[in-house]
């Protein structure tokens, strides 16, 4: 046999969380085809891995790239991390299902404008994806806020019993395409005033498919257990697992009450299917509003449709300058978008640190200036928290970006390296791998990422993407059901 890539002499951590070990990984035909010594096997093209890590490709799942993976150029700010795989439609927001015409209420609009709301059945999404080809996977959630923008005509308010049979019905059709479960925002005005029922209601058929309920729960400030306890029950009333989305404390009135937080969860993980993610800053980036201002010691803005010019200028500069205070400020500059200083770095620590807590980006990739986990996250996780600062080992860094996220999602062919899986891989120099991203800067090239294959097929490699097409959508089976 002859190989398609053979990487050799490598340090080989394969997602597992098991220690590294030197040897040979080989692909064929997309997948990893062999392991070991291969010194003498025959490759089309031979890597020398010496002083490398290879790794999993990783799994980026909190992401909000729904439309960017139809957008040329886009999934850099991914496939520069070593990202082969993204979980789309996070915090109630998916360009699907959506009728035409379909209001675009914030925070929906951070991902949709008008003429992207053109896919009335969440087939119809996963079919432009796999004809326009991705640059990589993509495992696609439904949002409930689009559901609600889609079948209500007020949002400012519970939806009815008919309502709720009607979002009920597009979550089935979405979920018999292939989606991998559904996603609340119970935090955004156009979501608020969904009731537990109602979610349970529309959730219904995540319980026959096995799927994934995600969250961007209703609080994660001060009533932030009660939101908790409202995600455990809405799990175990369906059934399923759920997946509480980059958990945090917001507010300097919570610093340090991850440690209350992380035991309750744990404690729920005893009796009950349960996931986080979370992502590696103290600062939180969202749409701006007034209401928000006030928990933050400082508010950046990322985007602005009225006043364009103020991207990547602090509120508070701005607000001096108009005249007025922060929040006026804000509702002046409304629609944009915001980074939020407002979290505790000992809470983003012991989050990371949490043994189930998987890795998750949260980008927003069409912020005109956007908050730098958009394209820093994963080497961050690899260079600052892991060689730096030796908050855990490389072996665990990797686990939480790959095996552990393939195993809380069911993803069953990704996240290992071993003979069989799909060969999405990673080389990176473990001495130099880390995030250049910064606050001023944002959408700058990680270091140290020197070759991702998606697929099989060499996808960047010396800072440049090689091939944008590699991906592909991952739909969900009855076999790929989430355990619950």
């Amino acid at each position: 046999m002859t190989f398609d890539f053979c990487i050799t002499s490598a340090s080989i951590v394969d997602g597992s969380g098991r220690p590294a070990f030197v040897g040979d990984v080989a692909i064929k035909d997309g997948k990893i085809a062999a392991m070991g010594e291969l010194a003498h096997a025959s490759a089309v093209e031979r890597i020398d891995g010496r002083g490398r890590v290879v790794a999993p490709g990783f799994i980026d799942v909190h992401t909000h790239d729904d439309r960017a993976l139809l957008m040329p150029g886009a999934m850099t700010a991914k496939l520069s991390q070593g990202v082969t795989t993204v979980v789309t439609g996070n915090c109630g927001l998916s360009l699907a299902p959506a009728r035409p015409g379909t209001a675009i209420p914030p925070p929906l609009d951070l991902i949709a404008t008008p003429d992207w709301l053109r896919f009335p059945a969440f087939r119809d999404y996963l079919d432009a994806l796999e004809a326009n080809g991705t640059a990589v996977n993509a495992v696609c959630l439904v949002g409930h806020l689009t559901l609600r923008a889609s079948v209500m005509d007020n949002l400012e308010r519970p939806a009815t019993p008919a309502e709720c049979d009607a979002m009920q019905r597009l979550l089935a059709d979405a979920l018999e395409a292939g989606a991998w479960g559904m996603s609340t925002g119970t935090f955004y005005p156009p979501a608020r005033l969904a009731t537990t029922d109602e979610i349970v209601a529309v959730g219904e058929p995540l319980r026959a498919h096995g799927a994934l309920y995600a969250t961007h729960m209703r609080n994660e400030a001060e009533k932030i257990i009660d939101a908790l306890d409202e995600t455990f029950e809405i799990g175990r009333r369906l059934g399923v697992r759920v997946l509480i989305s980059h958990h945090k404390l917001a507010g300097i009135a919570n610093h340090g009450r991850s440690a209350e937080t992380l035991q309750h969860i744990a404690a729920a993980m005893q009796t009950q299917p349960v996931s986080l993610d979370c992502y590696p800053y103290n600062a939180s980036s969202t749409v701006l509003r007034p209401e928000f201002v006030a928990r933050a010691a400082a508010v950046m803005v990322s985007w602005s449709t009225p006043h364009p010019e103020h991207a990547g200028r602090l509120l508070a500069d701005i607000a001096r300058e108009m005249g007025c205070d922060d929040e006026q400020a804000a509702a002046r500059l409304a629609p944009a978008g915001a980074v939020y200083f407002m979290m505790d770095e000992a809470d983003v620590r012991r989050i990371l640190a949490f043994p189930k807590a998987m890795i998750g980006s949260d980008g927003m990739p069409h912020d005109e200036h956007p908050h730098p986990r958009l394209w820093g996250t994963f080497p961050r996780v690899l260079g600052h928290y892991s060689r730096e600062e030796q908050l855990f080992p490389l072996v665990t860094a990797i686990h939480k970006m790959s095996g552990l996220t393939a195993g809380e999602l069911g993803i069953a062919d990704r996240g290992h390296i071993a003979i069989g899986q799909a060969a999405d891989l990673v080389l990176f120099d473990p001495d130099t791998v880390g995030d250049r991203a910064t606050f001023a800067k944002p959408a700058t090239l990680s270091a140290g990422i020197e070759s991702v294959w998606v697929n099989g097929r060499l996808a960047f490699a010396k800072g440049e993407v090689r091939d944008d097409r590699a991906g592909r959508v991952l739909t969900r089976t009855p076999s790929q059901a989430v355990q619950a």
